[in-house]
């Protein structure tokens, strides 16, 4: 038979043991939930970085379509009218 002391001992020993499990616990569940967070944050910033860059790109960088001037005269898909109009020569047969 186990004496008093030595059964007080172990069952001393065994809460402590427990307790230190739970505490381990507690704190790998912490360690978790906060890891995730700050996953969860850093994706959400690449993921806003990304957009951010394809937005940047087609409004005003090399991916932005070429803006489309107002036509000068001198690029009138019409023949221009001159005031002095030249004679077509004639011919004859």
């Amino acid at each position: 038979m186990v004496a008093k002391p030595d059964r007080e001992r172990a069952e001393r020993e065994r809460t402590r043991v427990y307790q230190a499990r739970l505490q381990l616990r507690e704190s790998q569940l912490r360690r978790r939930r906060r890891d995730t967070i700050g996953a969860a944050v850093v994706g959400g910033l690449v993921i806003l970085a990304a957009i951010g860059g394809q937005f940047a790109f087609y409004s005003v960088g090399p991916g932005a379509p070429a803006p489309e001037g107002t036509p000068s005269p001198s690029m009138s898909p019409f023949p221009s009218v001159s005031p002095n109009p030249t004679p077509a020569p004639e011919f004859t047969l």
